[in-house]
């Protein structure tokens, strides 16, 4: 009888759930960080919070100055960012910037940090994800890795766990953690901490924000990455996703101006989507990404990038339409349903062969 048995031998251990997950996460995020170009990208990512700081300091400076609320009408100071932060509440408020302070100051600030998570930072995310997400599945496909990992005491959901907290930590690293240190500064730079008492949603609004972005664009990314064992080729696959379904909305949007411009369809006829007038009307591109264009964008729901900008104005509490709201979070739940299904079925199909 043979002293020791080097053949395949089942596991008789205690199987620990959670910890596997944690270390693959662990690994994966110590590796991606090891790239220069990715921290290059990381820190980046943040420089647009510092615009917008100083969006939060001005308004808060108006606010001292006496620009915003019923003592609004009075003469402006030209101390200061003061003028601006009152540019910024009649551009975001409209005549409401002349009520009570505290209904501005939320209107102001959701306003703020939907542009935010919406413009700069929606797009930042998928770049870096585009460089780190490819080879997290497709590489251990090339390497057969899947020898390694599931051998051991590993499930299938604790793999995927593991390389959907990778990404997940980015994305709190670019969009969730500058958005509530935004909110920190708005709270440090307001007259009274109350302020605190009065915005306590908004870290709660901005971190469901961050999971309606995370859930459909990380399950996306690491489906892509599955179903080849190239990583170039998903990530050509995570770009041409985006920039089809960008082109394609914009596409279907222009030929619905054109509809309109010829009588097909007139938009002042439609009480509920009255085009923007004003300041808003001048900056088009900003009124949008703020939710100020109250028309109901009918094809939002082809796009990943529109319809990840809607629901998150849902979150914010500045799209309330059901019109509006349902479509594109349906697409966004069925991305995440194939998505997940593709996942299921690929992550341990070399095992099962």
């Amino acid at each position: 009888m043979p002293l020791h048995d080097v053949g395949y031998r089942a596991w008789d251990g205690v199987r620990v759930h959670g910890n596997a997950a944690a270390v693959i996460a662990g690994t994966g995020l110590r590796l991606a960080w090891k790239s220069r170009w990715l921290r290059r990208v990381v820190i980046f990512a943040w420089s647009p919070a510092l615009l917008f700081a100083v969006a939060f300091f001005a308004f808060e400076q108006a606010v001292e100055q006496g620009l915003v609320g019923p003592a609004g009408s009075g003469t402006w100071s030209n101390d200061g960012f003061g003028p601006l932060g009152g540019w910024l509440a009649d551009f975001f408020a409209g005549g409401n910037a002349r009520l009570a302070v505290e209904p501005v100051r939320r209107e102001v600030w959701s306003r703020l940090l939907l542009i935010f998570m919406r413009a700069p930072q929606a797009l930042l995310l998928a770049i870096v994800i585009g460089l780190v997400a490819p080879p997290l599945i497709s590489g251990d496909l090339r390497a057969r890795a899947w020898l390694f990992y599931f051998t051991r005491p590993l499930g299938r959901w604790g793999y995927l766990f593991g390389k959907a907290g990778i990404l997940v930590a980015l994305v709190a690293l670019i969009t969730m953690l500058p958005a509530l240190a935004l909110w920190v500064v708005g709270v440090g730079v307001s007259p009274s901490v109350r302020v605190a008492l009065s915005t306590w949603d908004m870290p709660l609004r901005i971190v469901a924000a961050t999971a309606v972005l995370a859930v459909p664009t990380v399950l996306l990314a690491l489906a892509c990455s599955s179903l080849t064992a190239e990583s170039r080729l998903a990530a050509f696959a995570w770009f041409a996703i985006w920039v089809a379904c960008w082109i394609t909305h914009a596409s279907l949007t222009g030929a619905d101006l054109m509809a309109e411009a010829r009588g097909g369809r007139v938009a002042a006829d439609r009480a509920d989507e009255p085009p923007p007038t004003g300041p808003a009307r001048r900056f088009g591109a900003l009124a949008r990404a703020a939710g100020l264009d109250r028309r109901i964008d009918r094809w939002s729901w082809v796009s990943l990038y529109h319809a990840l900008g809607v629901v998150q104005a849902g979150v914010f509490g500045i799209e309330r339409r059901p019109a509006a709201l349902v479509p594109p979070a349906l697409a966004l739940a069925a991305v995440s349903a194939v998505s997940l299904a593709v996942l299921a079925r690929r992550v341990d199909a070399p095992a099962r062969a």
